[in-house]
């Protein structure tokens, strides 16, 4: 299934440059494709994107302009990766994402150190790539049903899966190279 997945997104990405309609036809194919192999409701889907930008929003609101973080958001469980220079803002960060409308839980793994700069941000999504397209391949898992945040080199995985499947997830993203450390953020299905 995953293939067909695969290959309809690709099929579809060679016949849309010949209408006018291309970006949003693409992301509504693609975003349906996704849903479709998600085990999350749509609407816990476009939940978990309202609370990814709605915690964000909330930082900027707050002022809080010294501390790079991302909010990542699987079946309403949010995780926030990044850096804050102190103890203090990082658990005021975590605090700004717990109130969060929508929220159940929160991991907060900001590093207390100064922000990345762009080699590495860049460098994370290399690794970020790498790792998903190794889930892709392994026909032990569905590449769709695991969600990949890399950060300075730390792989985050996020995901509804039997513990089996985190397992291998957990298996293919350590043996990925430039990945220094694997933190498995899944909600087991058993």
């Amino acid at each position: 299934m995953k293939k067909l997945a695969l290959v309809t997104l690709l099929g579809l990405s060679a016949a849309l440059p010949l209408t006018g309609c291309v970006p949003v036809v693409a992301t509504g194919a693609a975003v349906g494709v996704l849903v479709a192999e998600d085990r999350r409701s749509s609407g816990v889907y476009l939940t978990d994107e309202e609370n990814e930008l709605k915690a964000g929003h909330r930082l900027r609101d707050a002022g809080i302009q010294a501390v790079h973080a991302n909010f990542t958001s699987y079946n309403k469980r949010l995780l926030i990766t990044g850096e804050a220079p102190t103890e203090a803002l990082k658990t005021k960060v975590g605090d700004i994402a717990k109130g969060v409308e929508g929220v159940r839980e929160v991991f907060n793994e900001l590093a207390i150190a100064a922000p990345t700069g762009i080699g590495s941000r860049s460098n994370d999504g290399y690794i970020t790539a790498k790792v998903k397209t190794r889930l892709f391949d392994d026909d032990r898992i569905n590449g769709n049903h695991v969600k990949v945040v890399t950060e300075n080199s730390v792989v985050y995985l996020m995901g509804l899966l039997k513990r089996d499947e985190g397992k291998v997830a957990a298996e293919i993203a350590a043996r990925t190279s430039g990945v220094t450390k694997v933190v498995k953020v899944f909600e087991y299905l058993d």
